[in-house]
């Protein structure tokens, strides 16, 4: 894409500007946990910090109706939830269709027989729930149970994949 520049604007200085922001940005959401109003997908209000940040590292999934890669793995999800739910690790799903395709959104979730909450929201609410671009679906966001964000997996993740990656953050902390 080409960018006119304007006279006298130093080019190095919006780069720097977009990183600035985005470490406050990243900043701000760091500690108990990323406040973010949403829908369930059955249409109740819910906030992200009523799941993230209670003592439980929490594995955000977020996922897209139409992507052939989350309807090909999401499952592994769903049993990484059933095993450890009740222990130290649960897991959040996050559709980003929007709440005008709760529909395909709801379809998507029945189809995979989703076992845990999931949110609808759009790709903006993933960037702020995380703080970082969203590359794509799936997305794996991985918080700390003080709610944290720690890090991210773009594509494909299965549940043991998933579980090393905890062990790793684990042990960083």
């Amino acid at each position: 894409m080409y960018r006119h520049k304007t006279p006298g604007t130093p080019r190095a200085a919006a780069p720097r500007l977009v990183f600035l922001l985005s470490l406050l940005f990243s900043a701000a959401i760091d500690g108990a946990g990323p406040s973010l109003p949403l829908r369930d997908l059955d249409g109740k209000a819910h906030n992200t910090n009523e799941y993230i940040g209670k003592g439980q590292w929490v594995v955000v999934a977020v996922w897209s109706a139409d992507c052939p890669i989350c309807r090909r793995e999401m499952y592994h999800m769903t049993f990484l939830h059933e095993e450890h739910k009740d222990k130290d690790v649960r897991v959040l799903g996050f559709s980003i269709d929007g709440y005008a395709q709760r529909d395909k959104a709801l379809e998507f979730a029945d189809e995979q027989s989703l076992n845990f909450p999931n949110l609808i929201g759009h790709p903006g609410d993933a960037v702020r729930l995380s703080g970082h671009p969203l590359a794509g679906t799936p997305t794996y966001y991985f918080f700390a149970p003080d709610g944290k964000f720690m890090t991210q997996r773009v594509g494909a993740l299965t549940q043991t994949q998933a579980e090393r990656v905890l062990d790793a953050l684990r042990t960083t902390r």
